[in-house]
């Protein structure tokens, strides 16, 4: 069965503005720029008109137009829209992590997610913000992560970064790297291993993914020599999966893998920690490379950097990113979409009854 799609009204992608200080709202201005964008989904921005109008205004972007709704039910397609969170006039920083750009982050995102857990908008883009300005405003979550994981009820949400050629997922995120040791268990990454696997096949639709898991210690640990959470813990874990039907192979040696054959014969890397697997990442993918939080109910992604305070306001901040991140919100979107649709109303299931046989073969 196919999907009419002509016939089906656009996605609405809500968008948080993310720190107002950062790059952020030029990054959101310059993917939103070109009109032929406008018939592929219908935008709703979280932030606010007036600071958006300063960036149009800093990124000389004065054919660029914006329609103010006063929620995300009256958005207009073929139209981007903006839903004002806050009306009062602010004092922009643009480059200096503040408070202040904390406190609106955090607003436009409490906003968004309210509409998408209410069914107004359909998934949801967020723009970076500044883990410190966050929390000194109140945030009390080490990123976007935790927080919608917290929000959704979801025990364990899955960081995956995504480009065209490579997937990497990590077993623990926001944390100091001397407390990753003892944050590893084997139930940890068995968790982590089946929600990559579901994330690849729901998200991906890819069949029967493989996934490569990295050792957390140099060269895997060699042989017990530089540690031993390969055997102890990883390995084990690995092994259990493999004994459930899931294609996970490993550990590997972190250091070599992205330089070697293996990367190509794999379907996601699952890393240990984040600097070992989004290092490579960003080294090789940051320009089209796209945060996504897996084992959500809702789909969220995000550009795979920060605010980069050093750059802001200065009309050089690439888009690119940002760009890939709705256009892998729409992909994912579609796709559940999909996966839903072709497992709706299943045939039953007859086991063959032995006992009978086809007699015609002795005819």
């Amino acid at each position: 069965m196919e999907i009419d799609t002509e016939t089906q009204p656009l996605i609405k992608v809500g968008i948080t503005i993310g720190d107002i200080n950062g790059i952020g709202p030029e990054i959101i201005l310059k993917a939103l720029r070109d009109a032929r964008i406008l018939k592929d989904f219908t935008p709703i921005i979280y932030g606010s008109e007036k600071v958006l109008s300063h960036y149009q205004a800093l990124l000389e972007m004065d054919d660029f137009s914006i329609q103010i709704c006063k929620n995300a039910s009256q958005a207009l397609e073929n139209n981007v829209n903006v839903v004002n969170v806050w009306t009062e006039e602010v004092e922009l920083s643009v480059g200096q992590g503040t408070e202040k750009g904390g406190l609106y982050a955090f607003k436009a995102l409490e906003a968004a997610t309210q509409d998408i857990s209410e069914g107004k908008i359909d998934v949801l883009v967020t723009a970076p913000f500044s883990k410190d300005g966050m929390i000194k405003a109140g945030f009390k979550f080490p990123g976007h992560t935790e927080y919608l994981a917290d929000l959704s009820a979801v025990k364990e949400a899955l960081m995956i970064l995504v480009s065209p050629t490579l997937k990497v997922a990590l077993v623990t995120s926001h944390i100091p790297i001397k407390e990753i040791s003892k944050n590893l268990s084997k139930d940890l990454i068995i968790e982590k291993i089946k929600a990559f696997e579901q994330s690849l096949k729901k998200d991906f639709n890819l069949t029967k993914p493989k996934i490569a898991v990295f050792g957390l210690n140099p060269h895997a640990g060699e042989n017990g020599k530089l540690g031993t959470e390969e055997s102890e813990t990883i390995q084990p874990a690995i092994q259990f999966c493999k004994a459930e039907g899931i294609l996970a192979f490993g550990p590997f040696a972190a250091d070599g893998y992205f330089g070697s054959p293996a990367r190509n014969q794999y379907d996601g890397v699952l890393a240990m920690y984040h600097d070992q697997g989004l290092a490579a990442f960003k080294a090789l993918s940051f320009d089209d490379g796209v945060n996504f939080t897996a084992g959500l109910p809702i789909v969220r992604t995000s550009p795979d950097h920060g605010t980069a305070f050093d750059i802001a306001g200065k009309n050089c901040a690439s888009e690119q990113s940002f760009r890939s991140a709705i256009y892998m919100a729409l992909d994912i979107f579609r796709t559940r979409k999909f996966q839903k649709l072709i497992h709706a109303n299943p045939l039953p299931f007859t086991p063959e009854d032995k006992s009978k046989k086809n007699s015609s073969r002795d005819e």
